[in-house]
């Protein structure tokens, strides 16, 4: 989606003062990312300071798109300047699949994504841990929709470290599961564990270290700002099912040893 915009923003700036056009657009993309705008020095600086703004920006993808499209407005008071009409942008929009279409003045949502579910009532958890878990998949959920994937993210991994602390119960393993943190528990929880089992934590311990450095997904303790990635939606919806079906693993296995499965 990013390089598709890219070179719609290069096509503009080719019939006007190029640097110029390029501020123009990365002021809104600046905004768009919540970050404050920086004239560059020169119009080289400008393009890759452009490049940067749009990879922060395109973590949201609504407000990356409504940035280029209200960009696109402002300029429509030039005549002097051709700009791409609506086919052009959702065509953009279409061809990496981004999820959305603009039929102005709004943006449609065209992709439905459907969560992997969670046992809405988990046998061997109290009432108060239900809650938990209804009001971390809803505010998920709400994220993705609002087209924050980061936030998203970290509701579910919120919600895997808290799961996680329910196998500190005496009744798992004669309350031998020392540990009080996720990155403690689960290494535990694997040495007890066999065949699948064994797999299966190993498998969450690397998604949950992944997610959590800052040159991985940046979830939890920020993003490096030379070596970090930027989080794009689909991304973010693939890790919300990927930790969605860890933690109805783990529901399932708390219920088994619960009940003195070996």
């Amino acid at each position: 989606m990013e390089a598709g915009f890219l070179d719609l923003i290069n096509r503009i700036c080719g019939q006007g003062n190029r640097q110029n056009i390029l501020e123009h657009f990365k002021s809104h993309f600046s905004a768009a990312a919540g970050r404050p705008h920086h004239v560059s020095s020169n119009a080289s600086w400008a393009a890759s300071d452009l490049e940067t703004e749009m990879s922060y920006a395109a973590t949201n993808a609504p407000l990356f798109i409504e940035a280029f499209y209200s960009a696109c407005e402002e300029l429509q008071q030039r005549p002097d300047i051709a700009l791409p009409d609506i086919g052009r942008i959702n065509r953009i929009l279409s061809d990496p699949g981004a999820g959305y279409q603009i039929d102005p003045p709004n943006l449609v949502a065209t992709r439905v994504h459907i969560p992997i579910a969670v046992p809405e009532q988990p046998p061997s958890l109290d009432v108060q841990a239900q809650t938990l878990i209804d009001e971390a998949l809803r505010a998920s959920e709400r994220a993705l929709a609002e087209g924050n994937g980061r936030q998203a993210v970290q509701e579910v991994v919120w919600l895997l470290e808290t799961i996680a602390t329910a196998f500190r119960s005496p009744d798992i393993f004669d309350g031998s599961i020392q540990g009080r943190y996720f990155n403690k528990i689960v290494p535990e929880l694997r040495q007890r564990g066999r065949g699948h089992q064994e797999q299966i934590f190993g498998w969450m311990m690397t998604l949950h270290g992944y997610l959590s450095s800052p040159t991985g997904g940046g979830v939890r303790h920020g993003v490096d700002l030379k070596e970090g990635l930027a989080l794009q939606l689909h991304e973010a919806r693939l890790y919300c099912n990927l930790i969605r079906s860890y933690l109805t693993f783990l529901i399932a296995e708390h219920e088994r040893l619960s009940r003195g499965g070996a």
